[in-house]
């Protein structure tokens, strides 16, 4: 791909995203694209045919811990902060209108 037709990715792009470049944003952000671009045909290059696809680099584990039942803070502590209480929970104000 030549430099010219980076630039006019780069505009699409900008276009699209609804970013407002400067001459020198669009000169910096065109390298920079294109490097990125060289950099994957470079990848495209490496023999891949006996790596097994994966959607990770390192393998992922799930961690799980046992439940276990463990002491809070009493329901008296809990609402010893809120400004206000209402059957026995938390009062807050209202951000819906009731329907009628």
């Amino acid at each position: 791909m030549e430099r010219r037709d980076f630039k006019e990715q780069l505009k699409k792009t900008a276009h699209l995203a609804r970013l407002h470049l400067t001459p020198e944003e669009e000169e910096l952000f065109t390298k920079q694209l294109q490097n990125i671009l060289d950099y994957f045909k470079k990848l495209q290059e490496l023999d891949t045919s006996n790596v097994e696809p994966m959607a990770h680099v390192l393998p992922l584990y799930n961690i799980w811990r046992e439940d276990e039942v463990k002491e809070s803070i009493s329901q008296e502590e809990a609402f010893k902060n809120a400004p206000e209480i209402e059957d026995l929970g938390f009062k807050i104000p209202r951000i819906m209108k009731r329907e009628e």
